[in-house]
């Protein structure tokens, strides 16, 4: 059927709209903390719904349905674990960063350890955050070719331009406000989507209950061991183990390292109501996720074929909407689809530029020049934003036709190293005998087991955080020990 001019209309409409809402927070940003904090001034409500935009991308709409078309609902498992991952940062890590004006997490670490852990720890941060954003903003392509046939590149440069744009002068006022108005919309269209879907199914809901329940695609617990020692399936990515410890192990690093989510979180007014927006953004995303699974399952129920003969499952979703979805609500879908993917760029190109101009440019420069005003800073954290944008946009094209299931794909670069990331920060909160020495040794052992875990090994990838968060934490603490002995004798 295609996209016709009503589709093509509120699709255009959607992009000039929050382009121009995004503007609108231009003026406010005259220093740094306006830039990058928002002035500390937002709800946390707002930023609850950020946290959740921030985490949901392109990957996320359409590779979550891929997902369920496949296989069934045993990915809530790990949702379950992004949960526990929000309570546990809560009282572990928050209190520590609202010790204190932080700008980024890797702060702490220097607070903690010295400069150079801090300048590790971020650095490893905007090599990983760069890798997995590339893949989701690949991700754009995909649902963007289908709908308006613009290509691939094209269709990257469009959407990375016009988040550029209100990023650029916006700075985290606009980045999270745009997030409100993008979660409403992605959230809305996915609900109606789901709803267009039932009544196109012949038979509806009974018809989807008879052809899913005798499937098991509403299964949602897979509590099975490995017949060997130690008796966990660390083979199998969607366990009730590997969902519950792993999805913890993961949203602790992923929500309380990562300076994508923690520049959020700084955000707040105060620590109660940085504690209120992590744990409320949970129920929300565990919603979200559900939603986006029986989207999945409704797609199998209609179509009944195997999802190879889309070419890949995360064509699905988008070449329905494209093709079967009355028009207007096929526009609303897309629009949806393009909401996810600029919250989830502003939020990274945000998030790095904050990391690159105060972990290492405003360091760095103190050394061989003067103070720089703060007109200067601000000047040089709007240019960060643009590199950012650029280079994103490469790591994109590269990414084309090189990446499997891609939400995946984002899943494991991030998870390499979110273990080693996770690790420092608990040596650094949770002991007083480790030292910088110890834990920059049990970071190289902790990414170096977990670069093992991806190229070499069967462990599904939502063990990693976990397996190199313990290594890293384990080998960090006795090699702070042993130094602590041997600069006694």
């Amino acid at each position: 059927m295609g996209l016709n001019r009503i589709d093509l209309l509120i699709i255009a409409a959607y992009l000039a709209g929050i382009t121009l809402f995004g503007l609108r927070f231009r003026k406010r940003q005259r220093t740094m903390r306006d830039y990058f904090l928002a002035d500390r001034n937002i709800p946390w409500w707002a930023i609850s719904l950020s946290i959740v935009a921030a985490e949901t991308s392109t990957l996320t709409i359409i590779s979550i349905p891929g997902l369920a078309y496949d296989s069934n609902f045993t990915f809530l498992q790990v949702v379950m674990g992004y949960v526990i991952g929000r309570v546990i940062i809560s009282f572990v890590l928050l209190p520590q960063y609202f010790r204190g004006e932080l700008y980024t997490a890797y702060q702490l670490i220097e607070r903690r350890f010295g400069p150079e852990l801090r300048t590790v720890t971020a650095g490893l941060f905007l090599l990983t955050r760069a890798a997995a954003e590339g893949v989701r903003v690949y991700a754009v392509s995909i649902v963007v070719s289908i709908a308006l046939g613009t290509g691939e590149i094209a269709s990257i440069a469009i959407i990375t331009l016009l988040t550029l744009i209100y990023t650029f002068e916006g700075g985290l006022a606009a980045v999270i406000w745009t997030d409100v108005v993008q979660t409403f919309i992605y959230v809305g269209g996915t609900l109606v989507g789901l709803v267009t879907i039932l009544h196109l199914v012949p038979g509806g809901w009974g018809a989807v209950q008879a052809i899913a329940g005798g499937l098991h695609k509403f299964q949602v617990f897979d509590a099975s061991f490995s017949a060997h020692w130690p008796f966990l399936n660390f083979a199998t990515p969607y366990t009730l183990w590997a969902g519950i410890i792993g999805g913890a192990f993961l949203t602790t690093a992923s929500h309380g390292t990562d300076q994508l989510i923690v520049q959020r979180l700084l955000a707040a007014r105060n620590q109660r109501h940085s504690v209120l927006a992590l744990l409320s953004s949970g129920v929300a995303v565990f919603f979200q996720f559900g939603l986006f699974l029986f989207v999945g399952v409704m797609l199998f129920a209609y179509y009944q074929v195997p999802s190879s003969a889309f070419g890949r499952a995360d064509r699905i979703y988008p070449t329905f909407i494209v093709s079967r979805m009355p028009h207007g609500i096929a526009g609303l879908l897309i629009a949806a689809v393009l909401a996810a993917a600029m919250s989830n760029l502003s939020a990274a190109l945000n998030s790095l530029s904050s990391s690159s101009i105060m972990d290492f440019y405003l360091r760095f420069r103190s050394g061989f020049r003067p103070e720089v005003s703060e007109a200067g800073r601000l000047r040089m954290a709007r240019l960060a934003t643009v590199a950012w944008a650029l280079l994103l946009f490469g790591l994109a094209v590269l990414a084309l036709h090189r990446v499997g299931r891609v939400v995946e794909v984002g899943l494991q670069i991030a998870s390499v190293a979110y273990g080693a990331l996770l690790g420092v920060f608990l040596l650094g909160v949770l002991t007083k005998r480790a030292n910088q020495r110890g834990a920059m040794v049990g970071m190289i052992c902790g990414l170096a087991i977990e670069l093992y875990l991806w190229r070499w090994s069967q462990v599904a990838f939502t063990w990693w955080v976990a397996i190199g968060t313990c290594v890293t934490f384990a080998v960090g603490y006795a090699a702070s020990l042993l130094w602590r002995v041997e600069s006694k004798a």
